[in-house]
Formats: C-alpha cells, sequence, structure tokens
C-alpha cells in the first residue's frame, strides 16, 4: 500500500534514508536530522513531500499484520522552462532490502506517475549512481530514459561559500543589492 507520509512517519524515513546513504557508500554525507526532515516535509513551508510503502502482510492465523514502512519516495517540484511546466523531481527512493521484489518500487513510481499526470506536470526526473545496476535495470524496465548527455553539478562548503561570497562584494560591479526570494 502505498501512502502520503505523516508526521509520525518521520523516524522511520529518517532512519530509510541513513539505510539509503549506507548503500550509496555515502553514511557520513547523511547528516539532517528528524526534525530537519519533520520541518522540510511538514512545516509552514514544505520543501518536499513524501510517499510510504507499507507492507500488506499476513500474521501465521490469517489475519492482518500490523503495517510497516518498507520503503519510501521524497520528492520536490521542479520547473521546466521548456515546457512551462512543473515536474516531479524524486531526491530519494528507497525499499528496504527485505521487502524488495514485493512491488514497492514500482507502486512507489506509479504513484508519483499519476501525481504528474493528474496535475498537469510533464517531466518527471531523478538521479541514480552509475554504478548502481539493480536501479538501472529496474528503471529501464519501466522505459525510463537515461539522459547521458547531462552531467550533474553540485556546489557545496567552502566553493559554496566562496561563491556566495561574490554577490556581496564590492569588487562585484553587478553584486546582488537585496534579495526577495
Amino acid at each position: 500500500m502505498i501512502r502520503s507520509a505523516t508526521p509520525g512517519d518521520v523516524p522511520a524515513v529518517h532512519a530509510m534514508i541513513r539505510e539509503l546513504a549506507a548503500y550509496e557508500r555515502a553514511l557520513e554525507h547523511a547528516k539532517a536530522s528528524e526534525e530537519q526532515l519533520r520541518e522540510a516535509l511538514f512545516g509552514e513551508h514544505p520543501a518536499a513531500f513524501a510517499l510510504i510503502a507499507e507492507s500488506d502482510e499476513m500474521t501465521p492465523d490469517g489475519g492482518r499484520a500490523e503495517r510497516e514502512p518498507v520503503g519510501f519516495a521524497l520528492w520536490f517540484r521542479n520547473f521546466s522552462t521548456w515546457t512551462g511546466t512543473h515536474g516531479v523531481y524524486l531526491e530519494d527512493l528507497y525499499v528496504r532490502p527485505h521487502a524488495r521484489r514485493a512491488g514497492h518500487g514500482r507502486a512507489l513510481l506509479a504513484t508519483l506517475a499519476k501525481i504528474c499526470t493528474d496535475r498537469g506536470y510533464e517531466r518527471f526526473e531523478w538521479s541514480v549512481l552509475d554504478w548502481n545496476e539493480p536501479s538501472i535495470a529496474f528503471y529501464k524496465s519501466l522505459d525510463a530514459e537515461p539522459l547521458n548527455e547531462w552531467t550533474v553539478h553540485r556546489m557545496s562548503g567552502e566553493p559554496l561559500q566562496t561563491l556566495a561570497a561574490l554577490a556581496q562584494s564590492d569588487e562585484n560591479p553587478n553584486r546582488a543589492i537585496s534579495l526577495s526570494i
């Protein structure tokens, strides 16, 4: 079952983000706290949204087991100047190892595709590590198109601070006087 995340899901989403970071060999970079995640997802001005995949298991006596979060998709709206429409950018998709191959990943992606089509968004995009062959194969099975001609760039830390300082520098004749974003 796929549903929208609630504030009560923040601990589980936070834990799965850390599991994903460990899988991606970058756990030391996963620094977001539960409180930051709660604010980003449920604050006054949400910056992102999340879907939860829940297990749908039966108890040994044939009853329904308590549903537990087994995966998540964290996404935000982006915008295409070429199409003039918003889109969905999938930041993270993760299904816990014990719940893989049960359709949770496909269901999360299908739900995001439905959000796109229902809202008139023309693009649904994400990035995948080039060594993550299982995920690449999964995305190809859905006819997702790799954009090999595009390279993601990132700036953080000292380079980000250095560039930001140029916006306020007296040496910059085009410096930003005031920003009201």
